[in-house]
C-alpha cells in the first residue's frame, strides 16, 4: 500500500510540474509592454487571479506580478545587499540587529512607489521586511 500511494504521489508531481503554466493574454500584453525586452520569462500563480512573472532582463534577475486583468502591482529587480542605502542598513541594524541580510531587492509599487525588500534570517528564521529609502518600514 505504501508503494502505491507514492507511486501515486510521483504521477502526480511529475504531471504538475510537466506543464507550464500561461498567463490570460491580458497579464501577457500587460507584462510585454512594460518590459519589451525580458528575456527568459517563467510564469506562475502566485495567488489566486494574481501572476507573476520571474525574467531576465539587462543582466539582472527580475520578477513582477500583475492581476488577472493585466494591471501591474509590483516589480522586483534583486540587488547586491552592499547597494542597500544606508539609512536602510541603519534600520535593519537597529530594529533586527541579531538578524542577517540573505537578500536584497529593489521594489517598485504603485501603491508604495520605490522601496527595498530584505530577506532576513537568524537561525532557521526567515523574515522579509520591505524599507522606504529613508529606512521607515512600508507598511502594506
Amino acid at each position: 500500500m505504501k508503494f502505491f500511494a507514492l507511486t501515486i504521489l510521483s504521477i502526480v508531481l511529475f504531471s504538475t510540474s510537466s506543464f507550464a503554466l500561461i498567463p490570460p493574454k491580458l497579464v501577457k500584453d500587460a507584462f510585454a509592454s512594460k518590459f519589451p525586452t525580458a528575456i527568459k520569462v517563467k510564469w506562475e500563480m502566485e495567488k489566486i487571479k494574481v501572476w507573476e512573472a520571474e525574467f531576465m532582463m539587462d543582466g539582472k534577475n527580475y520578477s513582477a506580478t500583475f492581476k488577472e486583468d493585466g494591471t501591474w502591482l509590483e516589480t522586483e529587480k534583486q540587488i547586491e545587499i552592499s547597494k542597500l542605502p544606508e539609512r536602510v542598513k541603519m534600520a535593519i541594524n537597529i530594529q533586527y540587529g541579531d538578524w542577517k541580510i540573505a537578500k536584497a531587492d529593489l521594489a517598485e509599487s504603485e501603491e508604495n512607489g520605490q522601496f527595498y525588500e530584505v530577506d532576513l534570517k537568524k537561525g532557521v528564521l526567515n523574515k522579509e521586511v520591505s524599507f522606504h529609502e529613508d529606512g521607515t518600514v512600508v507598511m502594506k
